[in-house]
């Protein structure tokens, strides 16, 4: 089986990414091959949230959400019959902002198909750092919470708590790269493969009926170089049978089919629609 879905791709609107057009990733798409493909751009942040990295562009710009919805809805019609175009975004979840992303949320659900969520920033103290910014930023949180195992640690509880977190109706399904921590592993290695609570993750994703970007972005991190998740990861996703969506998590058109040659075709799934119950 040939992968026929991305579904984690970024935009123009992002504003750490490219300026390459939506009409170039979804060609890029269509040359690989691809039946279908969401468009998961960083949703914004919320007001009140300060984001830690340099540039403050970790998400959208609230003042272009509508016309990045508005564009990828009208891509809709554009291509069809060629591809299927899912409206998306990635949603951050951040500790402490629970109820702001919920009020998000409950704004924009109803005009979106699908979603992702994300843990990108870890909370230390009173202070947020942006994980996977850049191995100096990795340091800083090594630095606070005393090695790189407490780094891994608090990680995964984080997103065990984004798993649990309520969100509202229209909270993503799809947990996005589980085992983003590892993107400077080379840098910072660890013994530890966190197999327990990776296992309890896995275990509390597949309750609460959800599935997993598995995302090929960290094949092409110089210090990663491996799938988010990797291959044990994901034999264990598929004993319990949880559903699997690759994602490129493109950030530039040439960025789509990346990581494709390390993902285990065979596991794949279609991404769900946003609920709507």
């Amino acid at each position: 089986m040939s992968i026929s879905y991305d579904g984690h791709v970024h935009s123009p609107f992002c504003p750490h990414g490219t300026t390459d057009q939506l009409e170039e990733y979804v060609e890029e798409a269509i040359t690989f091959g691809y039946k279908g493909m969401t468009f998961t751009e960083h949703a914004p942040l919320p007001q009140n949230f300060n984001d830690p990295v340099p540039n403050k562009d970790s998400g959208m710009s609230e003042k272009n959400l509508n016309e990045y919805l508005k564009a990828v809805h009208q891509l809709k019609s554009t291509y069809a019959g060629k591809i299927e175009i899912r409206c998306g975004l990635e949603i951050d979840y951040i500790e402490g902002f629970e109820d702001e992303t919920k009020h998000f949320l409950q704004r924009v659900g109803p005009q979106l198909d699908d979603a992702i969520l994300s843990v990108h920033f870890i909370k230390h103290g009173d202070q947020y750092t942006c994980l996977d910014y850049s191995p100096t930023a990795f340091k800083e949180l090594v630095d606070s919470l005393g090695s790189i195992e407490s780094v891994h640690q608090k990680y995964y509880d984080t997103v065990l708590k984004s798993v649990h977190a309520d969100l509202g109706i229209y909270k993503p399904r799809r947990i996005g790269h589980i085992t983003l921590a590892n993107k400077f592993q080379k840098e910072f290695p660890f013994e530890s493969r966190f197999q327990a609570e990776i296992s309890s993750l896995l275990d509390e994703v597949k309750n609460h009926g959800y599935s997993l970007d598995y995302n090929g972005a960290g094949t092409v991190k110089p210090l990663c170089g491996e799938p988010y998740p990797p291959d044990w990861v994901i034999k264990e996703a598929i004993n319990r049978e949880i559903p699997l969506v690759y994602g490129s998590d493109a950030h530039s058109a040439k960025g789509i089919g990346q990581g494709t040659e390390m993902i285990m075709t065979q596991t794949l799934s279609s991404p769900y629609r946003v609920s709507r119950s």
